[in-house]
């Protein structure tokens, strides 16, 4: 069975995360999206809310698509679900050389784990984490962005702020 991992902060997942896993799922049997636990990134939710609001956003896929939580380095927790594929997603040519410097220090770590890259659907392509939370702080709409729960959680994170 071939198994892939989607791995990020997802603080919050949004619509563009979402359209990288449906394809990806569609590539291989089991997609795991693991929400790193530890990050220099100052989350706006704790890595256990990130993976329930993620599994809930995804409950539609079943059983092909895990989340879970990991901390480490991302090589480690691939190799601890018997994945040898690493998912990661590109919005803009601006991305690939960010992307590029870690798909190159993972094949250093663990040369049997190869990095895929997926183009961001061109409706998704605008969007990150932390334009959708700047425009949630300040009561925009962002409902077009993020799975409905995801919305509805961040609108009630900003509320009275």
């Amino acid at each position: 069975m071939q198994t892939a991992v989607y791995a990020g902060t997802f603080d919050p997942f949004t619509n563009g995360h979402r359209d990288i896993v449906e394809r990806a799922s569609k590539l291989f049997e089991r997609v795991h999206v693991a929400i790193a636990e530890s990050t220099s990134k100052r989350p706006l939710f704790d890595a256990d809310e990130r993976v329930a609001l993620t599994k809930q956003a995804l409950k539609a896929f079943g059983e092909g698509v895990v989340v879970e939580k990991f901390n480490g380095l991302l090589v480690n927790y691939v190799a601890s679900v018997g994945a040898d594929v690493i998912i990661r997603g590109l919005r803009a040519v601006s991305d690939y050389e960010y992307e590029y410097q870690i798909a190159a220090m993972n094949r250093e770590l663990a040369p049997k784990i190869e990095t895929v890259f997926l183009m961001a659907s061109q409706q998704h392509s605008f969007i990150n984490s932390t334009i959708v939370k700047e425009v949630a702080r300040f009561g925009g709409d962002v409902s077009s962005l993020v799975p409905e729960n995801i919305g509805k959680r961040l609108k009630d994170a900003f509320q009275g702020q």
